[in-house]
């Protein structure tokens, strides 16, 4: 069997056929393997009657749904490169992406459609030459796309030609770019597989597991453990959105085994009022990650017997980095754990060398999941890449003597909001375009809801601009998740002798917590 990540269905629907593939957790569509892989080759078939070819990137702006994940696989079948869309970004940051990435094919859901409909109408200012409007129910179509249910439908459902095996690219996600401009994280068909293979050998993963997919496919939080799920024969029980209440329903309805949640999601779980009605007891664990995890949650969820397993990783690393089970992260207070297997960790002081007990560093993180670059951004890979093969993070850690890994502060001044990555720099950017703003400098504040909220710290040119004048002038620029809840006004933002921003002073200044 060739390494291509698509053909992996093919081969799970021929070892596990009549096996529970995906249930869609709203609309009740159930799809054993063979019937999922039957679908993922008429999606195949029809975007190459569409024209695409092996290394086309097809961008895909969909909700959590069977449409997201068949294209997902097909796309991976017939070569091309799938570039998911985080649909939280506003027009202007999607039309960025669709253009850097080169994207040919738009595939949109029908929650989505004024939104193409925007992009639509911008011209080449984007490159998509083919839409495709999914809108579950064959209905009608947005006016500029073809109907995609109905072309999947009329599709062959033979297995299309394998073209992309090993290094050929799979997939381009964005992140969130320190200076403003989000960067095209490149995985392979091989750091997929290496991804799942570190996976399958460092967690609790069983054939027959159930998962709870509830983040949004376009994060690598998802898509790695769906594709995981593939791999090791496990049913993705799919919710569209996140719901609490719901989520608890399906641990019962479903005999839920495994899930990867961020602490958001499971503060809100955990406050939901009557939890001793809903029999948990097939929970064998939950991931937790995107940010530490109060080890007062951790114990709540304990007091449950639910186990809560803490993972650090990267979208550069596919995924896995550090593992920590629940009992162990209340014997270490704090800690993200221990590297995967398959995966080394160093903790790299400034000289380069490796940091003693408890002294910080830098997280540096190596193994075949690793990316392979940036897109079009060789510069910020050779600088994030060493030459023998070390994935610089940006975080600052400490290790103990037993080798588990504290995550301090984030060189890069990432902000952790609701489990997305937050940038500073391209908020900063947003408010300087006011005209009453001199200076800005954006920080982190603790929030009880969403982990890290984004506040501004304003130096303004007059006494007449207020804190809502800033966050007003942010609504419409910025994703939501990215707008600040907050901002202070100061007359002199604190700079080191080269001109840096001394933002750990801001922090220990403002220490919030944030408003919301």
């Amino acid at each position: 069997m060739e390494n291509n990540i698509g053909l992996i269905l093919s081969k799970r629907a021929e070892l596990s056929g009549s096996t529970e593939a995906y249930v869609d957790s709203k609309s009740g569509l159930r799809l054993t393997f063979s019937e999922l892989d039957a679908r993922c080759n008429q999606v195949a078939n029809m975007l190459v009657s569409k024209g695409v070819l092996k290394g086309d990137r097809v961008a895909i702006m969909m909700m959590n749904s069977a449409e997201f994940f068949e294209a997902y696989f097909a796309i991976a079948k017939i070569g091309g490169v799938v570039v998911p869309l985080n649909w939280r970004l506003v027009a202007d940051e999607l039309e960025f992406i669709i253009k850097d990435s080169g994207s040919t094919v738009l595939l949109f859901g029908d929650e989505f459609t004024e939104l193409a409909a925007d992009l639509h109408g911008r011209g080449d200012k984007t490159d998509i030459e083919c839409w495709l409007h999914s809108d579950g129910i064959d209905g009608g179509t947005s006016g500029f796309s073809d109907k995609y249910e109905s072309l999947r439908h009329s599709s062959s459902r033979v297995e299309p030609e394998i073209t992309a095996v090993d290094d050929d690219l799979l997939y381009i996600m964005y992140t969130s770019g320190t200076t403003g401009l989000p960067k095209g994280v490149v995985h392979t068909h091989s750091t997929t597989l290496w991804a799942l293979i570190t996976f399958m050998a460092t967690a609790d993963v069983h054939a027959g597991d159930k998962y709870l997919a509830a983040l949004p496919m376009f994060h690598v939080g998802s898509l790695t453990p769906i594709t995981l799920n593939v791999y090791n024969g496990t049913t993705s029980v799919v919710m569209r959105e996140f719901d609490p209440v719901r989520a608890w329903e399906l641990f019962q309805e479903e005999g839920i085994t495994t899930a990867l949640l961020v602490p958001a999601m499971l503060n809100f779980m955990i406050q939901v009022e009557g939890l001793e009605k809903y029999d948990y007891s097939s929970v064998r664990w939950i991931q937790s990650g995107a940010s530490p995890l109060p080890v007062s949650l951790i114990q709540q969820y304990d007091d449950l017997e639910i186990d809560i397993h803490q993972i650090y990783g990267l979208t550069e690393t596919c995924g896995p980095a550090c593992l920590i089970t629940g009992k162990d992260a209340i014997a270490k207070i704090g800690s993200t754990g221990r590297g995967f297997f398959h995966t080394d960790i160093r903790i790299v002081t400034e000289d380069g060398s490796d940091a003693a007990p408890d002294e910080q560093g830098e997280v540096w993180v190596r193994g075949r999941h690793i990316m392979k670059e940036y897109w079009n951004r060789p510069e910020a890979t050779s600088e994030t890449i060493t030459q023998d093969g070390w994935l610089r993070t940006g975080d600052v850690a400490t290790v103990d003597e037993d080798g588990y890994v504290y995550i301090q502060d984030r060189i890069k001044d990432m902000i952790i909001s609701g489990g997305e990555n937050v940038y500073p720099a391209e908020i900063e950017n947003v408010i300087l375009t006011h005209p009453e703003v001199s200076e800005v400098a954006v920080i982190g504040q603790p929030s009880e809801k969403w982990g890290e909220s984004p506040h501004a710290i304003v130096v303004r040119k007059g006494e007449s601009l207020t804190a809502s004048d800033v966050l007003d002038h942010c609504n419409g620029k910025l994703a939501r998740f990215k707008l600040p809840v907050g901002a202070t006004f100061v007359d002199v933002i604190p700079r080191n002798a080269n001109g840096k921003v001394l933002k750990r002073l801001l922090r220990d200044q403002f220490p919030g917590p944030a408003t919301r």
